[in-house]
């Protein structure tokens, strides 16, 4: 009996209160700022702005897809990038360089899961942002309106979180280099320029050449705005694939983040590198 109580309690029933107790905290502090949570839900606007850009150019020429298909695409992928969009290589940065992160490692809790339920805990509080600016977009455009099946639907949902999951990873691995360099945010910004064309971002894959788009599909880029989009707006993808490729990335930069992190923790002087 006493051992199953022990189990209970710090096994199973302590880390999910741990858990509940850091979203309800950082939940209650983002709506705080719900005045800003709208301005960035609006930052994020650009395939708004490419809807339009795409939807005239194939009224012009023929293009892979129809005018209703890039706005179904474009609204689609405003929606996942609000699901997936991470900043925690820069909170990680400020930290490590103002010497906070000493005060996070004497708490008996991994840093990493601040960040996480920090994240998690946004997403939700920019939720009704994001669908009222959907809903916006289908007053004003009415025929592009849908309703995807409940298998898109479904499916969008657990690709859109592992598509999250594997953002964040990758940022947080790059978020490691704060232990060595000043600027760990400068390589973000350089990954970014590859992230904004090959993910879908700018431009569905379909417009891309044949061998460009299977280059495309072998990189973490896509899986993080083009995967979860063209599932919920029904394009064909190959998800069998899809799921190996976001798992096989996620197990590198997994690695990856575990190594650099015991490396980073013995150079770290609490004032930076």
């Amino acid at each position: 009996m006493i051992k199953t109580t022990f189990f209970w309690e710090i096994i199973v029933r302590s880390p999910f209160r741990k858990a509940q107790v850091l979203f309800t905290t950082y939940y209650a502090y983002m709506v705080e700022y719900r005045a800003e949570l709208f301005f960035w839900v609006l930052n994020s606007s650009l395939p708004i702005i490419l809807l339009g850009v795409w939807t005239e150019a194939s009224n012009q020429v023929e293009l892979p897809l129809s005018a209703i298909e890039f706005a179904r695409y474009f609204i689609a992928v405003f929606f996942i990038r609000q699901l997936t969009l991470v900043w925690v290589i820069w909170e990680f940065e400020k930290e490590v360089s103002q010497g906070k992160l000493s005060f996070a490692l004497l708490q008996p809790i991994d840093p990493v899961w601040r960040h996480f339920a920090s994240h998690v805990s946004e997403r939700f509080a920019r939720l009704p942002f994001s669908i009222a600016l959907v809903l916006l977009f289908f007053a004003l455009y009415p025929q592009a309106f849908w309703v995807p099946s409940l298998t898109q639907v479904l499916l969008c949902i657990l690709t859109a979180a592992i598509a999250f999951g594997l953002r964040f990873l990758l940022q947080y691995t790059f978020a490691m280099a704060a232990f060595w360099v000043e600027r760990a945010s400068a390589i973000e910004q350089i990954w970014f320029l590859f992230y904004i064309f090959f993910s879908g971002y700018i431009a569905p894959l379909e417009t891309f050449p044949p061998l460009m788009k299977e280059i495309a599909l072998l990189t973490p880029f896509p899986y993080v705005v083009y995967f979860p989009s063209a599932i919920l707006m029904g394009l064909p993808v190959r998800l069998t694939e899809g799921f190996i490729v976001m798992g096989v990335w996620s197990l590198i930069f997994y690695g990856l983040n575990r190594y650099f992190w015991r490396k980073g923790l013995k150079h770290y002087s609490g004032m930076g590198a």
